[in-house]
């Protein structure tokens, strides 16, 4: 699966990254905080948050995470647009929650197996 399959979903909509919407998605890590991130997220992850702050791109290019997914229709930053579009992360925003998201993610992952 690949992020740019996430932009499909009638509910997500594209902020920055459009660079890295090929990335390969391989999971998913539900968390806002980001210490939890650090410490537990996998490379080629979708990142799945409320939080909406510039510290987001840092963490998820240090931790190689496919993209950023703002939940509950909350808009991220201007900061944290220009830092993840410097470090080619998408940043996707939804009106999903993050349980649904988290949910629509596995399903699809698990859908091609």
């Amino acid at each position: 699966m690949k992020v740019a399959d996430i932009l499909q979903w009638e509910t997500t909509k594209l902020l920055c990254g459009k660079n890295g919407i090929e990335n390969i998605l391989s999971d998913g890590y539900v968390s806002d905080l980001l210490s939890d991130v650090m410490g537990n997220s996998k490379e080629n992850m979708a990142w799945i948050t409320i939080q909406t702050h510039k510290n987001l791109a840092a963490i998820a290019s240090l931790k190689e995470l496919a993209c950023i997914i703002i939940t509950n229709n909350n808009q991220p930053a201007v900061d944290l647009i220009e830092a993840a579009e410097n470090v080619n992360i998408p940043v996707i925003t939804t009106t999903m929650n993050s349980f649904e998201t988290a949910g629509k993610i596995y399903a699809a992952l698990h859908s091609r197996t």
